[in-house]
């Protein structure tokens, strides 16, 4: 059986997240292995995967902030968003940077965001994608998102004859000439659920000459970095992070006693203990440095929300 851990994986472009589950799966030799957080097959960067009963903690990793390094290209927009898509609209995108900066500062902050259309959210059970796709009519619900920080990293600006088209970055219409587009590189910490996707067709359209995605990588999940991590093809060999350091750095570190550890895993409560919680949620931490679980406050006590399987939680 698999150690349990914390794997972080840089995904290559053209695969699914579920395709780098199953090589993970493979290489380790366990079907129980769950990921905290999906990238679309044209992105790529940080998953975050879960081995054996790390799987437990997924739910804590796939809330947290994320960074992005994305690429905008203005003056084109697709039906998806993304350079997936087919091309809907083409403009001169005759925009100077402080029009493109003001744009961006709009978008920055607490802000309202529609989904894309060919997004995975389910709609009566089905994926938004998948109903699009079908040719039926998609209506989804803005959500309040939260955008920390939108910083433009670089500007290109692209003519017609620099012999740019509107297939080259992989949406549909490739031969057919551009008017003068602007990519735009850009750097995104955002809130779990943003898609940069929809900051690229919101900025195009806030504009006026359209917009979409034609690159995007996560560098960051919450304290884990994609700085280091393996590709697809070197799973096997991959360093885990260990459960007790892995919920450490996501929900800090409460140390507990032997006797409060057993006490924790069978369920009682530590009385006037929540004076010592460093955060609520916390990661339990016995004196041996094995996760204990995820403890609560419940008034002045601390009780047990998640408990680690004994003797894998190191």
């Amino acid at each position: 059986m698999a150690a349990p851990g914390i794997l972080l994986v840089d995904k290559p472009r053209g695969i699914t997240s579920h395709d780098v589950v199953a090589r993970a799966r493979r290489a380790l030799g366990t079907r129980k292995i769950g990921h905290a957080g999906t990238l679309d097959p044209m992105a790529t960067g940080l998953l975050v995967l879960g081995v054996e009963g790390a799987t437990r903690l997924l739910t804590f990793i796939v809330g947290l902030d994320k960074t992005y390094e994305a690429t905008i290209r203005l003056g084109v927009a697709t039906d998806t968003d993304d350079a997936e898509g087919q091309v809907v609209s083409v403009t001169d995108a005759a925009l100077d940077s402080p029009a493109i900066r003001a744009g961006i500062a709009a978008l920055t902050g607490r802000i309202s965001q529609v989904p894309s259309t060919y997004s995975a959210i389910k709609v009566d059970g089905r994926r938004a994608y998948d109903l699009a796709r079908a040719g039926e009519d998609v209506q989804l619900k803005a959500r309040e998102v939260t955008v920390s920080r939108f910083e433009v990293l670089a500007e290109r600006r692209l003519s017609t004859g620099s012999g740019i088209v509107a297939g080259d970055a992989g949406a549909a219409g490739a031969g057919s000439e551009m008017p003068g587009v602007i990519d735009v590189d850009v750097v995104v910490d955002c809130s779990s659920g943003t898609y940069i996707r929809s900051l690229a067709r919101d900025l195009g359209a806030a504009l006026g000459v359209g917009g979409h995605l034609t690159s995007l990588r996560r560098t960051r999940i919450g304290p884990f970095d994609v700085a280091g991590a393996p590709g697809v093809e070197d799973l096997a060999d991959a360093t885990m992070v260990d459960p007790a350091t892995a919920a450490g750095a996501v929900l800090g570190r409460f140390e507990v006693t032997g006797d409060e550890a057993r006490d924790l895993r069978h369920g009682k409560r530590l009385l006037g203990a929540a004076g010592r919680l460093p955060a609520t949620p916390a990661a339990a931490i016995d004196p041996d440095g094995g996760l204990v679980g995820v403890v609560e406050r419940r008034g002045d006590d601390v009780k047990s929300a998640m408990n680690m399987p004994e003797g894998g939680a190191r």
